[in-house]
């Protein structure tokens, strides 16, 4: 009887030992659950100021390229001080947003250089391709690309050319062709991106004019725009000629001193 008692006891305080592991495990799994949501806020915040930094930081340099170029004008200076104040203002809201996110304080201003520009676009090719995942476009590069070179923030100019190209990517099918090439003009030299794909699927903006001519249909997601303010930052501009069904031209265009051939 003293044993079965003794067995009694040891299977109460088994079970006891039993339930007290289970619930020191349900604690540390509700524990665990609760770290990763806490974590899982954490980055959903991180992205969101990295994302208005990088906003606030595109735009700022859009308004201060433009700024720079009222003040070389006659009678602009007073203008161009001010959008530059209001450009400085953006910049230093883009630098508090980088810090929220833990990342690095975006650059200030352009780090401009001069420098091939083929490449380049061989680099944003590639980083539009593998964005894309599966599947093939064949890109075109017009030969004459080989022997210019472009003055230009390299990283600006880079994710301008991604972004455009990312979006011929996406509006054309398997093994479509894409095409390339530049256009070298008094008034301003362009980078041109052709597609044969279904044309811009996003609503239209205002039209503006390019090159003089007639107004087009003009498409700018959140992509398009932030390659346009890079391009604005560097006095140029981003045009985007669209027929739904037929496909779409890009144009890419810089002041004509910032792209020339090689000497």
């Amino acid at each position: 009887m003293m044993i079965d008692a003794a067995h009694a006891t040891l299977a109460v305080l088994a079970a006891a030992g039993g339930l007290a592991t289970l619930g020191a495990l349900t604690r540390a799994s509700r524990l665990a659950a609760e770290l990763t949501t806490q974590r899982a806020l954490a980055e959903n915040r991180r992205r969101s100021f990295a994302l208005l930094s990088r906003d606030l930081n595109s735009m700022g340099l859009a308004l201060l390229g433009r700024a720079q170029l009222l003040g070389t004008q006659l009678g602009g200076e007073e203008v161009g001080r001010a959008f530059e104040g209001e450009a400085r203002h953006l910049l230093a809201l883009a630098d508090a947003a980088a810090e929220e996110a833990g990342g690095a304080v975006p650059a200030r201003g352009l780090q401009e250089e001069r420098f091939p520009l083929a490449p380049i676009l061989r680099e944003a090719v590639a980083i539009a391709s593998a964005q894309l995942g599966p599947g093939k476009r064949h890109w075109r590069i017009a030969p004459a690309i080989e022997n210019l070179a472009v003055t230009a923030d390299r990283r600006a100019l880079r994710g301008a050319l991604v972004q455009v190209l990312g979006r011929a990517a996406r509006a054309t099918g398997e093994a479509d062709v894409i095409e390339i090439r530049a256009d070298l003009r008094p008034h301003a030299a362009s980078i041109v991106i052709e597609d044969e794909g279904v044309g811009l699927a996003i609503e239209d903006l205002a039209p503006m004019a390019h090159d003089g001519g007639a107004d087009r249909s003009r498409g700018v997601g959140f992509g398009l725009s932030l390659a346009r303010s890079l391009l604005r930052a560097h006095g140029g501009e981003l045009v985007i000629e669209a027929a739904p069904g037929i496909g779409a031209r890009a144009f890419l265009s810089l002041p004509p001193e910032r792209m020339a051939a090689v000497a």
